[in-house]
Parts: structure tokens; C-alpha cells; sequence
């Protein structure tokens, strides 16, 4: 009995550097956390707190505002370290800056009343967070470079 040969190339698999990988997750990342809030705004009643300078419990001000441009900005940042740091600060920037984080995304579910819209919204990025830790923390190593000793041992058992 013949074998079925298939008739359609196999596709290429190719394996994606980890540092690519890292800056898919957080670019992901910066896209659910703007879009939650973007999407937040049609939530009854937002516009009109806006207009009167309160955002959630807050007042608006440069302090409120800089410090959502600072938070917005970690995801945002982390998309370039993890494309440009070396890979031993890469790893651990990129463990440290996912783990906190984690906790500060959880805690924006926190008092919400659209648990369903803010729910899922975190549960993404805490998804997508735990994945940049996998990564980071599973970072592929080489062996050592070899050593002038270990060459020559090599030479010598070759010779021999």
C-alpha cells in the first residue's frame, strides 16, 4: 500500500526570537489598557464627569494627568527596552516590570461596577502579562564560549 504524499507544501515554522516576542506582548498589552479606557467613555455618565474635571473619584489636574501619561507610558517603553536591552537586562526588566504590573492591573477591577467590560479587559492583560513573564523567565541560554584550555584539550585528544 502506497503512501499519500501530500500535495500541499508544508508551511515554515520559523522560531521567533524572544525579544520579538516581548515587544508583541506589550504592545498588546498598550493597546487593551488604552482601549479599555477609550471604550470606558461610553459608559453612562463619563463624558459628563469629564467635563466637570472629575475623572472617577478624582479631580482633574497636571498631577492626575501626568501620572496617567507615566502608567501609559511603562507598556510603551517596555515595547522598545525589550527590542534594544541586552538580554541579560532584558529578562530582568522585563520579570520585574511584568510583575508589578500584575497587581496594578488587578486593582483596577477594584470598586468597578462593569465588572463584565473591566473584567475581561484585565483578565487579558493579566493573561498577556503572565505570558511576557513565561518568556522572559524561559529565555533560551547558550553554552559558554569554549576556553583556550578547552581547545587545546580538544587538539590533543584529536591528535592522538
Amino acid at each position: 500500500m502506497r503512501t499519500r504524499q501530500p500535495t500541499e507544501p508544508v508551511l515554515e515554522d520559523q522560531r521567533i526570537p524572544v525579544r520579538a516576542k516581548l515587544a508583541a506582548a506589550w504592545t498588546s498589552v498598550m493597546f487593551l489598557y488604552a482601549y479599555v479606557d477609550i471604550i470606558a467613555f461610553f459608559k453612562p455618565g463619563v463624558i459628563d464627569d469629564i467635563e466637570v474635571g472629575v475623572v472617577w473619584e478624582f479631580d482633574v489636574s497636571q498631577t492626575l494627568l501626568t501620572t496617567f501619561l507615566a502608567l501609559m507610558a511603562i507598556p510603551i517603553l517596555m515595547i522598545v527596552l525589550s527590542m534594544t536591552l541586552p538580554a541579560r537586562a532584558n529578562r530582568i526588566t522585563n520579570l520585574v516590570v511584568a510583575s508589578v504590573q500584575m497587581p496594578y492591573a488587578a486593582f483596577n477591577v477594584v470598586g468597578e461596577t462593569w465588572t463584565f467590560f473591566y473584567g475581561l479587559g484585565i483578565a487579558l492583560e493579566l493573561i498577556l502579562l503572565a505570558l511576557i513573564l513565561r518568556y522572559a523567565w524561559t529565555w533560551p541560554r547558550t553554552a559558554p564560549p569554549a576556553t583556550s584550555a578547552d581547545r587545546e584539550t580538544v587538539r590533543a585528544r584529536q591528535q592522538a
